[in-house]
């Protein structure tokens, strides 16, 4: 009897094993991505790439601005955003917030900044806080350089307020690579430029330049001290939780992100190359990102990952 239980119980784990007990349910293979075309979001979104590919998903990221992002995560087009900034993003966030339609996972980064920025020759010529903008208004053509449409409002909250008298004032818009190249080209002329600075960033070290004080009305103290977030549609955590297990383990630092945004910049890696690439430099982070997380298929996780990307 003992050898037909036996018998039996060997029988059922091979056919449960042949079946495969999925890891999640098979609407969550398919994990839908964006960010907004900024080169840290780029990067972090290019590491989760990177690592559900060789979990088995099959993850898809999207360029989208920030509206589009946060629309379609309301109408349940996207699952994921590893790029809320907090503050710079919290007037986009807060509708969805109250309805209740994009939910927070868990803080990704700490120590990021976000704030105005000039070159170090700027700053020392007397522009070193906000209010000292006005009185150099024609050395800067009266104008500010941001990045995507859509992603400056705390610029044009700058130039509407009255204390400032920027009124007059024109928010340049274009991209972030875009604002770089006019950035470099106004440093090379050892010209006046007032734009959009942040950490991380490798733009903290191509270029010698100060962040301004007296912007805490907009950015927050501390020269716009800025904590980033992953967030998913509604429901996503309890409909795919082992990608939720994953999201909740996925942290980054400021000196791993600007290594990794120096790849995608300097090397023309692509996101997900440079997420492959910085894993596996640094292999170490691997084992708390995928503590509990299991192959699509529900197979140990941190042995797949190491496997697909040859550690």
């Amino acid at each position: 009897m003992l050898h037909l239980k036996s018998l039996i119980f060997a029988a059922a784990l091979l056919t449960a094993t042949s079946s495969g007990f999925a890891g999640d349910p098979q609407a969550c293979k398919s994990v839908r991505l964006a960010e907004p075309g900024w080169n840290d979001l780029a990067f972090t979104t290019g590491v989760g790439l990177s690592l559900l590919k060789a979990l088995g998903y099959e993850p898809e990221s999207k360029l989208l601005g920030i509206d589009v992002i946060y629309t379609s995560l309301r109408s349940k087009d996207l699952d994921v955003f590893l790029g809320y900034w907090d503050p710079a993003m919290v007037a986009y966030y807060k509708p969805y917030r109250e309805d209740g339609s994009v939910e927070t996972v868990r803080t990704n980064l700490e120590g990021a900044k976000y704030t105005f920025a000039v070159p170090d020759y700027v700053w020392e010529a007397g522009v070193k806080d906000f209010s000292d903008l006005k009185p150099f208004s024609d050395k800067f053509e009266k104008k500010m350089y941001g990045i995507e449409p859509g992603s400056n409002q705390l610029m044009l909250d700058a130039i509407k307020d009255p204390d400032l008298g920027l009124a007059d004032w024109e928010v340049v818009e274009s991209s972030e690579q875009g604002m770089l190249s006019e950035v470099t080209r106004r440093v090379r002329d050892k010209a006046f430029i007032v734009f959009q600075g942040w950490a991380p960033h490798p733009m903290n070290t191509v270029f010698s330049m100060k962040y301004l004080t007296g912007g805490d009305k907009f950015y927050g103290p501390n020269f716009g001290a800025a904590t980033v977030s992953t967030q998913v549609r509604k429901g996503y955590l309890q409909e795919c939780p082992n990608v939720a297990r994953l999201l909740n383990n996925l942290v980054f630092d400021v000196d791993f992100e600007n290594r990794g945004m120096g790849y995608l910049m300097n090397d023309g890696l692509s996101p997900d190359e440079a997420g492959a690439k910085s894993i596996k430099e640094e292999p170490q982070r691997l084992e708390p990102w995928l503590a509990g997380v299991t192959t699509y298929d529900g197979q140990p996780g941190l042995a797949a990952v190491k496997a697909a990307l040859g550690l």
